[in-house]
């Protein structure tokens, strides 16, 4: 015999008597019902059993959650790189799209990002994604936790303990392909480094130290160059290293838009990349493959964090409509070191 929820009519089902007749939360059946990946195969299972027993049928309006409500959150963006915003969007746009949640971007520079931020509190978003540089900006982190509103810091060095964030090991990821240039027979390794202003730049050229001094190699402060993680800036530094006395046989730049400006100084000063000087960047943008040679790079997975920062950000949000207390996970992602033609050992005299 049926029970009693399943002979009720599929209209007046809701997303809590599946929950109940399936022994799980409603954010639970919510995650089921929105094709969402992290929930244990054998829950997924209930669940799907839970609907086909009750016939039940979602609503295209509630499928965000129990209680209809549909999730807005706001993604702050002040990055210079294009590569890095298409490839950010891409992921966030498409786990928006699979799980009814609305995206709103808002567009600003550093200067003006906590009025830009305080814009989006004020359109009531439920939550903001910090991409780089604004996951560092303790205004804007300030001005979250004052208005006791989630966020999930993206590619942050140190993440904050008060909001959620999806990083890769930075540290590491600059270590191996330090160690990768050394193992090619550089010793004279110029670094561009990133923005000051991240957390991730000061990891990414520690690592580089690390693998610099693991090797025997005295580092030398003429061969660090400072860069802001722009094109230009990447051009003025590859400038400065190659007019050294002594240049390097290899540059390592902090992301991929400097290594592409570095082959374009490398190639206006009639050198040959990577016969006469080895460039590697950092990201694997959609830049790393669209110039010549292709970039050996670290792969940053820039667009399935995204897609985690808009499934963690969602998850806190559910937590807290169902009076839950909100959890702050930090989600540490894996980097693969990306090997194509821009480098090689160093020219022989």
């Amino acid at each position: 015999m049926q029970s009693k929820s399943a002979r009720r009519q599929k209209g007046s089902l809701t997303i809590h008597d599946v929950a109940r007749y399936a022994g799980v939360s409603p954010m639970t059946v919510s995650r089921v019902i929105n094709g969402e990946k992290n929930v244990r195969d054998s829950t997924r299972e209930a669940v799907n059993a839970a609907i086909r027993d009750l016939n039940y049928q979602p609503n295209p309006a509630a499928r965000s959650l129990a209680g209809a409500d549909l999730i807005r959150i706001g993604l702050l963006y002040s990055n210079p790189s294009a590569a890095y915003l298409s490839e950010f969007l891409v992921g966030g746009l498409d786990q928006c799209s699979r799980s009814n949640i609305q995206l709103i971007v808002e567009k600003c520079d550093e200067e003006h990002a906590e009025a830009a931020a305080a814009r989006l509190l004020n359109s009531g978003v439920d939550g903001i994604i910090l991409p780089p540089p604004l996951c560092d900006a303790p205004e804007v982190l300030r001005t979250l936790a004052e208005s006791k509103t989630p966020g999930v810091a993206v590619a942050t060095g140190r993440p904050p303990a008060d909001v959620s964030a999806v990083r890769i090991d930075d540290f590491e990821a600059a270590r191996e392909m330090t160690r990768h240039l050394i193992g090619l027979g550089h010793r004279r390794i110029g670094f561009i480094k990133g923005h000051p202003n991240q957390t991730a730049s000061a990891q990414r050229l520690e690592g580089h130290l690390a693998a610099l001094g693991e090797a025997g190699i005295a580092p030398d402060p003429a061969l660090a160059e400072q860069g802001y993680f722009t094109y230009r800036s990447g051009m003025d530094a590859a400038e400065r290293l190659l007019a050294l006395p002594q240049p390097p046989t290899a540059i390592f730049a902090s992301n991929d838009d400097m290594a592409a400006a570095t082959v374009a100084v490398a190639h206006r000063r009639g050198l040959d990349v990577p016969r006469d000087l080895t460039v590697v960047g950092y990201d694997d943008s959609a830049l790393a493959t669209t110039i010549w040679p292709e970039l050996t790079t670290i792969r940053q997975p820039i667009a399935d964090m995204s897609r985690e920062a808009v499934t963690l950000l969602a998850d806190e949000i559910r937590s807290r409509r169902s009076g839950e207390k909100a959890q702050h996970p930090h989600a540490l992602q894996a980097y693969t070191l990306i090997r194509r033609q821009s480098d090689g050992p160093p020219r022989a005299g």
